[in-house]
């Protein structure tokens, strides 16, 4: 008889055909939850059985937390290959491509990453009048980070555009002088290596390249992985229903277009959904029928072992109730079907209102955690904090140096002086500034204020000097004083750092807990698994699912999200990308979903979240319903009151 190889056991007949499959171009179209993941890993697996080499597997795909699930699948498959397959995120292969090939070095890059609010630093030095406002400036760097594509027929190179090109000249005059490099500038710099170089061994070196979550690369990055498998087979997955980085040129027309610009793909689609409850694929179906789609049809279909689940759709008078509301029905719902809190997803698009439904449900004794990017850094302390250690750790960090004279404001016209001076001399920012205060050099009138910065930065050096372990977290990061009434700024990055101290062994010094946070802080992708409710953005919930999935925020103004002075043809792209993100966090659901929102706000609150209202009186404003709701179709539930809702879900009339 013969044996069923391990790649074919319990697959469906259509994975079972796309995970056998030879052909040396593949392209799946899938849905949410259809099992497009595992029919990639199992066609690695067959490649195993197979005997190939593994190492010359490459699997890539956008985020850390689908390259963190992608090993642990090829970790589950238990064959003795499978930990040396090449399975990272597509930055971090281009960094280890450009460091071994040593590309970096040779252009005199230095690999020193910025964080985002030293971002804003950077923004804030680039002063030419031409490149806009601080919107337009962020639009140029993710055009940097396509190779400037921005449309889908640019192939992406050098900047054609007179402007772009002066923008791209200062910033990369900025980050040589302080030795630093953007992330977005991996893919570019190692797409020019690659195209330039054709004897680079990488071109070669591939047998198999697999590409997950293709809709969500642009120009720059797919054409990447197609360089990387010119020699090899090349395999693609993705749903162009769930692009949701529009923001950063993403192109999915890439995916849908794959088989009509590669002869001889092999192509399907999945629309069998496994995980999502019934109501929510029909829901789901209904609300992304609204959006323009190049395959209007291609629908989700429950399998026979999907539940019926449950809907709600609720309603709150303001925030306060909705947050503690909704803790009060997560710690409920736990209860009641015996489940941990790790098996819960709250989704929200401010991180103001992840923050309350946070600090409720700890209040309500369910263990939750945030994962909204940097929120260690998000008050101005924190950062000048995080600033102050870098600088422990590197006086010639020229970056944190910047950033520590940027407070309170950036005054770039006086940091020129200090960049001319040093580019003339070839002394160090940090040695112009010991100059100045030595009496050395006499400087402009307008650096007398960097001056004073740079004398306080010192006085606190010297307290942390010689610091290490415990004792210097604690003598860095101070406690609060409680008896103040405030929220503790450094609360969260206190957490974070004494977190990271071993329970034995030698203590971290200023350069070890430097980066150890660095990575924790800037890098936060949320877990695949958990003890603790997980609290986030919806776009960081992509590949994620919980049997409860609580979406807030579901107002005007923040879902969808649409900004103003927008052609229409820019807001109604906008609007369909937020449709579509909807769908996303929607269907991160096992069983149970609740859209939640609230009717008033405090008017600052309101504002600072561009939420859109209707204003009252007393700095009270009224919110609307997310259009979304509305679209959801016949089988969506029917809005109710909050406190009336909370009471029927618990028995109560």
């Amino acid at each position: 008889m013969a044996v069923t190889p391990q790649w074919d056991r319990n697959l469906p007949p259509r994975l079972r055909e796309i995970a056998g499959s030879q052909e040396p171009l593949i392209c799946i179209l899938a849905g949410p939850g259809t099992g497009k993941t595992t029919a990639l890993i199992r066609n690695v697996a067959r490649l195993l059985e197979e005997e190939q080499e593994a190492q010359r597997i490459l699997v890539v795909t956008f985020t850390r937390t689908a390259a963190t699930d992608l090993l642990r699948q090829l970790q589950d498959l238990e064959h003795v290959s499978a930990p040396t397959v090449d399975a990272r995120t597509l930055h971090s292969l281009c960094f280890r491509m450009l460091r071994m090939q040593r590309v970096l070095e040779i252009t005199g890059r230095v690999t020193r990453p910025l964080i985002q609010y030293e971002t804003d630093t950077l923004l804030d030095d680039l002063t030419d009048g031409r490149f806009g406002g601080r919107r337009d400036k962020l639009k140029r760097l993710e055009a940097l980070g396509a190779a400037w594509a921005r449309l889908a027929q640019e192939a992406g190179g050098s900047p054609t555009d007179p402007v772009d090109s002066a923008f791209a000249e200062d910033l990369d005059r900025w980050l040589r002088f302080h030795r630093a490099m953007l992330i977005t500038e991996l893919v570019p710099i190692a797409l020019s290596f690659l195209r330039n170089n054709p004897a680079a061994n990488l071109r070669k070196f591939y047998r198999h390249v697999y590409v997950d979550e293709y809709q969500d690369l642009n120009n720059a990055e797919q054409a990447l992985t197609e360089i990387l498998a010119e020699d090899a087979t090349l395999f693609v997955v993705g749903d162009d229903d769930q692009s949701i980085y529009e923001f950063k040129y993403a192109h999915p027309e890439g995916l849908v277009n794959f088989a009509e610009h590669h002869d001889g793909t092999y192509s399907d689609t999945l629309e069998d959904c496994g995980r999502c409850p019934r109501i929510v694929i029909e829901m789901a179906n209904s609300l992304i029928k609204q959006n323009t789609r190049p395959l209007p049809d291609r629908m989700m279909r429950p399998t026979d072992t999907c539940p019926q689940g449950e809907a709600h759709i609720v309603q709150w008078k303001n925030l306060t109730e909705e947050t503690e509301g909704l803790a009060d029905f997560i710690r409920w719902y736990l209860n009641e079907n015996d489940l941990s809190a790790g098996r819960v997803l709250v989704l929200s698009p401010r991180r103001v209102i992840g923050y309350k439904i946070r600090d409720c449900l700890r209040e309500v004794g369910v263990a939750a955690q945030s994962h909204f990017s940097e929120e260690a850094l998000d008050a101005k302390a924190a950062q000048d904090k995080f600033t102050l250690l870098t600088i422990l750790a590197d006086r010639n960090d020229r970056v944190a140096l910047r950033n520590w004279l940027a407070r309170p404001t950036a005054r770039p016209a006086a940091y020129r002086w200090i960049r001319s001076q040093s580019a003339t001399s070839g002394s160090s920012p940090w040695e112009i500034m010991e100059q100045v205060s030595a009496g050395q050099l006499e400087p402009p009138a307008n650096v007398e204020q960097l001056s004073a910065r740079f004398g306080a930065l010192r006085e606190e050096l010297q307290k942390l000097e010689s610091l290490q372990g415990e004792e210097l977290i604690k003598a860095w990061l101070p406690e609060h004083d409680d008896d103040a009434g405030e929220d503790d700024p450094l609360d969260e990055l206190r957490k974070i750092a004494l977190a990271l101290l071993p329970e034995e062994g030698e203590m971290p010094n200023p350069a070890a807990l430097r980066d150890q946070l660095r990575e924790a802080i800037a890098q936060p992708e949320a877990p695949l698994e958990s003890d603790s409710a997980r609290i986030m953005s919806l776009h960081k919930s992509k590949g994620l699912g919980a049997d409860l999935v609580i979406i807030s925020g579901c107002e005007e103004g923040l879902i969808p999200f649409v900004e103003d002075g927008q052609s229409d043809v820019e807001a109604n792209e906008a609007l369909e990308e937020q449709r579509r993100l909807f769908y996303v966090a929607l269907t991160r659901t096992k069983r149970c979903v609740v859209l939640s929102n609230s009717r008033y706000f405090n008017v600052r609150t309101a504002r600072n979240m561009n939420l859109r209202y209707r204003a009252l009186r007393n700095y009270v404003v009224e919110s609307i319903a997310s259009r979304f709701l509305s679209e959801l179709g016949p089988t969506a539930p029917t809005p109710q009151l909050g406190q009336q809702w909370l009471r029927n879900q618990k028995g109560f009339s």
